[in-house]
């Protein structure tokens, strides 16, 4: 299977489930239903789902069917993170995915409470893995941490604390190792608990994820500066504008491109410690770092 096959399967097959474990539009809360729904079905690449389906894969079930409820739960939780990135008191961004933002669809207060709702469906979701119970309690350890202070939320701290600022190398990257790449990489290992993978497997896949998380990163900061917001789907040089610590910002787009490079280098480095065919993974990540949007 192609990767834009694999990614055109794990698109429709994910709408599907989205749309399963979404609340009715219909029920009370409707409006909070109805911000969910706008904020996670109809739009998106489903990159991270398709990092945990094709880690199960790698782990050695080609029937990557019982990975479904993680790749929703990593779905749902990246959903809620982009609403409230885009809050005024965050990035205050009005476009995403080429649509209205959740804040600006309804209003603020709905917007906080879409996130947070987003957030605990998806680890209610996560807990109906059929996984035995000492798996799953790793599974929701691993997103849970990658979710909170020590993954997303510590990194959106940090990135809040950069903007205007110009900081190290070291600081940048340790900012999106948490901001992006900590989701990326626990999209993986709950791929690898999906599958059952051995500790030697997720740890490569962990390395992995480190790799293309940050590459993904820079990738997206060289689209800030070159995509087009009708291919990319939010206004071009929004991180520009806002004074946000980037790659581009600070090592110039031939630097942020050679860092793209050496990170693409390591990501194939760590996929050649893992028995087994790895093609498909490895294919996810020159998609990461070819894409335009």
């Amino acid at each position: 299977m192609t990767v834009d096959a694999f990614l055109s399967d794990t698109r429709q097959r994910l709408e599907l489930a989205l749309e399963q474990a979404l609340p009715d539009p219909d029920t009370e809360p409707r409006r909070l239903h109805q911000a969910m729904r706008h904020a996670v079905l109809g739009g998106g690449k489903r990159l991270r789902p398709a990092l945990v389906l094709a880690a199960c894969r790698c782990a050695g079930e080609s029937s990557n069917d019982g990975a479904l409820p993680a790749a929703v739960a990593v779905e749902l939780i990246h959903a809620y993170s982009l609403v409230h990135d885009d809050l005024p008191a965050m990035d205050d961004d009005h476009l995403r995915r080429g649509q209205p933002t959740c804040h600006v669809a309804f209003d603020e207060a709905t917007a906080i409470l879409t996130g947070d709702a987003l957030q605990t469906l998806a680890f209610e979701t996560l807990s109906g893995t059929d996984r035995p119970a000492a798996t799953v309690v790793a599974m929701i350890r691993e997103l849970s941490a990658a979710s909170g202070h020590r993954g997303m939320a510590g990194g959106q701290a940090l990135d809040l604390d950069a903007t205007g600022a110009h900081p190290s190398m070291d600081a940048l990257e340790a900012l999106h190792r948490r901001k992006t790449g900590a989701l990326i990489e626990a999209s993986l290992v709950l791929g690898a608990h999906c599958g059952a993978g051995d500790e030697a497997l997720i740890a490569s896949l962990r390395a992995f994820g480190r790799s293309i998380g940050l590459a993904f990163q820079v990738q997206d900061d060289i689209l800030d500066v070159e995509g087009s917001a009708s291919v990319t789907g939010k206004p071009q040089g929004s991180d520009t504008a806002s004074d946000k610590a980037t790659y581009t910002a600070l090592l110039g787009m031939e630097g942020a491109r050679e860092r793209l490079d050496a990170l693409h280098r390591d990501a194939l480095g760590h996929l050649e410690r893992i028995p087994g065919d790895t093609s498909l993974l490895a294919a996810l990540a020159a998609f990461i770092i070819e894409r335009n949007h």
